[in-house]
């Protein structure tokens, strides 16, 4: 077999075999086929796309590629969700503990951010004590005994990706649908869920811009799911906007906290009560997603998701009494109130330009040698849709150095009001359980 016939087969519109992807994933892996010639090959993938049979084998093959977590030990249906990322998606925070406490076992494996705010890792730890580095055997027990644990990304997880992202990065290739998919759901599956629940972001915010682009990855990821034996859905949500309220990691679990309380804000609610019913559905505890939400409802009212948000974080090293008492998370120095320069309403609040405003505040890494500063970011007064008075606040940053003209600029320019009335956006586009 020879690389350069599999470059012209796949350039003149033919399916590549399942030995074919596994012989070139194989090769790619281990050193034995050139960047050029894998080059080439997405080239020709971005022009002439994959089959569902070929994206399926792609998957599996970059699976197979390195490690694969082994959850068989842990008791119930494990049930992974996968963000395709934006501004505040504070929704792992929420939806651990909360689906966690209707008896779904969530064994979370979360990396540390690059961008806007730290990952999933960064953000828990805000609480003092909290850590990620436990073996895989104390792992299972906790989730086993406490239905939820987090731990750190393995370092030979699905290393064929991590080869052709960066290539696909610097060869003009990242924006294919089935390299996309693939990718996102090889990790994935190498983390040993039974069944997945995808929220594909959509809008100004996201990776993928117009709705219908976000639809064609959410069906290509749900599609090589169910044909590699994983239960998939998909859900498309909004990010024209940040979601919810807070865009930095103490400030985050601050309203994750909130929401478990049934207090947060409306959209990050909804969202996560959307993808926590699909998660319980798909984990067979309910036999029906309005069940299903009911039960994370109750949850929620009765307090038992906030209790086991508790346990988790006291399980690994955490202060778990920062659930009652969130003013022992990192405090910023400056508080300072972002007012309204006229009255109307909120037309647009551009995501990214919102998140870099609060990664120049020290919430997020520019590179991965960046130390974060997990006391800072913002808390948006003002949503898309919302009237505001001159005077009011927009926004209130928090940071720790005083001038923060910059910031204050990079909001102004990218919150528009205007005096005509708006209607805020859809939140939830579409649910995808093909």
């Amino acid at each position: 077999m020879r690389m350069v016939d599999l470059i012209e087969k796949k350039r003149d519109g033919h399916e590549l075999s399942t030995e074919e992807i596994n012989f070139i994933i194989s090769g790619y892996t281990d050193g034995t086929i050139p960047d050029y010639q894998v080059s080439a090959l997405t080239m020709a993938i971005v022009f002439r796309g994959m089959s569902e049979r070929e994206r399926a084998d792609l998957t599996m093959a970059m699976v197979e590629s390195g490690d694969q977590i082994n959850l068989s030990q842990i008791e119930g249906i494990k049930v992974d969700k996968h963000s395709t990322g934006g501004v505040g998606d504070t929704t792992t925070l929420v939806l651990g503990p909360l689906v966690a406490a209707v008896g779904v076992p969530v064994a979370k494996m979360s990396g540390r951010g690059l961008g806007h705010t730290g990952g999933t890792i960064d953000k828990l730890e805000s609480v003092e004590g909290f850590h990620v580095e436990i073996d895989n055997d104390e792992f299972i027990q906790l989730v086993n005994k406490n239905k939820i644990a987090v731990i750190g990304q393995s370092g030979n997880l699905t290393p064929a990706d991590k080869k052709l992202y960066a290539l696909r990065d610097v060869t003009a290739t990242v924006e294919s649908i089935p390299l996309i998919a693939s990718s996102i759901m090889s990790k994935k599956i190498a983390a040993g869920a039974d069944a997945i629940v995808l929220d594909v972001k959509t809008g100004a915010g996201a990776f993928m811009k117009t709705l219908d682009d976000s639809r064609e990855l959410a069906h290509a990821m749900v599609r090589i799911g169910n044909n590699v034996g994983r239960r998939t859905m998909a859900v498309i949500s909004d990010m024209s906007q940040p979601l919810g309220f807070a865009i930095g990691n103490a400030l985050e679990v601050k309203e994750a906290i909130d929401t478990l309380k049934g207090e947060g804000p409306a959209d990050l609610t909804e969202l996560c009560l959307t993808l926590g019913s699909h998660m319980v559905y798909l984990a067979e505890r309910a036999n029906s997603l309005p069940e299903a939400r009911t039960m994370l409802e109750k949850a929620m009212e009765d307090g038992s998701a906030l209790e086991k948000l508790k346990v988790f974080l006291s399980s690994q090293g955490g202060d778990g009494s920062i659930v009652d008492h969130p003013e022992k998370l990192p405090q910023a120095k400056f508080i300072v109130e972002l007012e309204a320069k006229e009255d109307g309403y909120v037309a647009e609040i551009v995501a990214d330009e919102v998140g870099t405003a609060a990664m120049l505040l020290g919430a997020g890494r520019v590179t991965k040698e960046s130390v974060i500063d997990l006391a800072v970011g913002l808390v948006l007064r003002k949503k898309i849709g919302d009237h505001v008075k001159k005077g009011d606040s927009l926004v209130t940053i928090y940071s720790n150095f005083e001038n923060i003209d910059e910031v204050k600029q990079k909001l102004y320019d990218n919150i528009k009001v205007t005096s005509q009335k708006v209607t805020a956006p859809t939140l939830i586009h579409e649910e995808i359980t093909e």
